[in-house]
């Protein structure tokens, strides 16, 4: 069962696709611009900027549930 689930975060993990994060206002400016080298800054700052969120969550539900794991492995 563990190993099942293993393997499908690790598919998650190397299945990526490309985010275009840019709203439709920074889209239009951007876009006019030659060589579009500040549009894919812009993009990838903001699809930088959407990350952090979710590694903060992620890393505070893992301690949580290492914390919950430990309690009941001391009850037991």
């Amino acid at each position: 069962m563990k190993v099942k689930y293993a393997a499908i975060l690790i598919l998650l993990f190397l299945v990526v696709t490309p985010a275009e994060a840019q709203c439709a206002m920074c889209r239009a400016v951007l876009e006019s611009e030659e060589g579009q080298g500040t549009a894919k800054g812009v993009n990838d700052g903001i699809v930088y900027l959407m990350m952090i969120p979710y590694i903060l969550v992620g890393g505070l539900g893992y301690f949580i549930y290492r914390m919950l794991s430990k309690k009941e492995k001391s009850t037991k």
